[in-house]
């Protein structure tokens, strides 16, 4: 076989791969939509293409259920845990990257191991936990949780990404007075808002996906998130609004997509060259 011949092999199946992974991403997806704008209710009878498309779902979805209210307390709480989550990993981050302290090493090794165990495991301390400290069915006590969640993994993110920024940046600063709070504000924070964006987008996302510890914590209807609300609605005895439920599902990615698009210059790193002085 020549180098030519099997150059091609592997790149046919590169795209093999790539388009079965294409194919299981997107189709569910696709499905999702397409039950959206079926008629009935029933996800047996739906198609991908919809043969009499109809918005009714959408407006049943407004007018006979509390999805706005859903809706915006799901909003609240992805906000407030993702300005909360970014300010804790940032400030966290900086300090494992920069400084020495007693405990860093044991610090660190702790989130590798934190961020291996998921939070439901702990559900029953954190369900206690809550009702002590008297933020059970708050919204607050639930942000917490997801912040807390978060810290592990994404300050190991975080830190990678601040080991790659020049420490002589830091000392320049050090040299003309700069304080600690000055040099990560000043010059580190604008360095690193490649890496905070995803952040950020990570921090947002993960409210939206969760069930579990909010279905623990919340218990008003008028303080339900999507997950519950959506849930609730084909739970029931009687709930067999699929099409409506993915209609609902659907709307779900409007806000993730606009703060997607919003951070998308952020991605690209490769800020800090031509950061040091020659």
């Amino acid at each position: 076989m020549s180098i030519k011949t099997a150059k091609y092999i592997r790149l046919t199946l590169s795209y093999i791969i790539l388009l079965a992974a294409v194919i299981v991403v997107v189709y569910p997806v696709l499905w999702v939509i397409g039950s959206s704008f079926n008629p009935g209710n029933s996800l047996m009878s739906s198609t991908i293409i919809p043969e009499n498309a109809t918005l009714a779902h959408y407006k049943n979805l407004f007018e006979n259920t509390d999805y706005l209210t859903w809706y915006w307390n799901t909003l609240k709480v992805c906000f407030f845990t993702m300005v909360l989550a970014v300010i804790f990993i940032g400030l966290t981050a900086y300090a494992f990257s920069r400084y020495q302290f007693i405990g860093r090493k044991n610090g660190l090794l702790l989130f590798l191991v934190l961020q291996m165990v998921p939070q439901f495991v702990a559900i029953l301390a954190i369900f206690i936990l809550a009702d002590q400290v008297k933020l059970l069915d708050t919204h607050f006590g639930l942000v917490l949780v997801y912040v807390g969640g978060l810290i592990p993994m994404n300050t190991w993110l975080a830190k990678g990404y601040y080991d790659t920024i020049p420490k002589e940046l830091d000392e320049s600063a050090r040299m003309d007075g700069a304080g600690h709070f000055r040099i990560f504000f000043q010059i580190i924070l604008p360095l690193s808002k490649p890496i905070l964006a995803v952040v950020a987008l990570f921090s947002f996302i993960s409210p939206f996906a969760d069930f579990i510890l909010a279905s623990v914590l919340l218990r008003s209807p008028e303080k339900f998130t999507l997950a519950i609300g959506l849930y609730n609605m084909i739970s029931d005895e009687f709930g067999n609004s699929f099409t409506t439920f993915a209609a609902g599902s659907v709307l779900i990615a409007v806000p993730i997509g606009i703060l997607f698009l919003s951070l998308q210059r952020f991605f690209v790193s490769g800020l800090t060259a031509g950061g040091t002085k020659g």
